[in-house]
């Protein structure tokens, strides 16, 4: 783990559309400033199609630092402009779950996470990667995806996980297992499934459901709930969000640099909240892709 210090100068670029966002944007501004931050720019966007061209923008302009404000998703969608660059990536925990920032050790309160943006370490770490997409955390297929994909802006917004819990619910109903095949290159794995979480930390959906999965370690991990029983997925979800000792009984782990995902049927992924992928599909690791501020 490679850790240097922090540069003090940044543009800060925060999604009002997520949940948070526009609430907290001028605290953030201002709290930067006043932890002794020059913010080159601050943009508030209120379209999020347009994070990525604004990210890409401040990164060409020679930006030191890119702070980004907003959910897992907004954070997914801006990384791929800073691979491969000399340019330091901060993160405001704005969303629902915050998955990336709670595997960082990123305090989930405004005033602590520009904390560790003004006065924290600068550390390399891994992404994951599907095709030719980065992502900053974990993507998911099976009973994820379609909850993500339909779950009401509203509903998120202002009930956040609890949300997102009626919604899997109501999702469930008509919701079938699937036939899972993993190819790490040296043989094949099949199994029954009713969801897959392809993990670059060990949390996803601001729950921690892997003891094996990091930032740093090179590989990538993918977790499979296997069986076809819907109940046998909701108490997997349950012993992992109450961390019970039998937590992983229903779960089988794959770790490694590369793999194929294949499902019968094809299967959406998505990819840190949003669906913008579906199986077959190549999952892999990016080692030591881009530095972020943390504590």
């Amino acid at each position: 783990m490679e850790t240097k210090s922090l540069p003090r100068e940044a543009v800060l670029i925060v999604n009002v559309h997520s949940r948070r966002g526009e609430a907290l944007f001028n605290d953030a501004k201002a709290l930067l400033e006043r932890a002794g931050m020059r913010l080159i720019a601050a943009h508030a966007v209120k379209e999020p199609d347009r994070l990525q061209g604004m990210v890409r923008q401040a990164v060409g302009q020679g930006a030191p630092m890119v702070i980004v404000g907003g959910g897992d998703g907004s954070l997914s969608g801006t990384v791929d402009e800073l691979v491969g660059k000399d340019c330091v990536f901060g993160v405001l925990p704005l969303g629902t779950a915050n998955s990336f920032a709670r595997t960082l050790g990123i305090p989930l309160d405004l005033e602590g996470a520009v904390a560790v943006i003004a006065g924290g370490q600068r550390r390399r770490i891994d992404l994951g990667m599907i095709g030719h997409d980065y992502f900053v955390n974990a993507a998911s297929l099976g009973l994820s995806p379609m909850i993500g994909d339909t779950v009401p802006h509203r509903l998120k917004r202002y009930l956040g996980r609890v949300g997102y819990l009626f919604w899997a619910v109501k999702c469930s109903v008509g919701f079938r297992a699937f036939r899972l095949v993993l190819d790490d290159g040296s043989g094949e794995r099949r199994m029954w499934s009713t969801e897959v979480r392809i993990l670059n930390g060990p949390y996803h959906g601001g729950v921690e459901l892997s003891d094996q999965a990091d930032v740093d370690t090179g590989e990538i991990v993918i977790q499979a709930v296997v069986g076809r029983s819907h109940a046998r997925l909701a108490w997997d979800w349950y012993a992992k969000f109450f961390k019970l000792r039998d937590k992983d009984a229903h779960t089988e782990e794959f770790r490694g640099k590369s793999f194929r995902v294949e499902t019968v049927p094809p299967q959406r992924i998505s990819i840190d909240g949003e669906v913008l992928a579906k199986t077959p599909a190549t999952v892999k690791i990016a080692a030591g892709a881009v530095d972020v501020a943390v504590p």
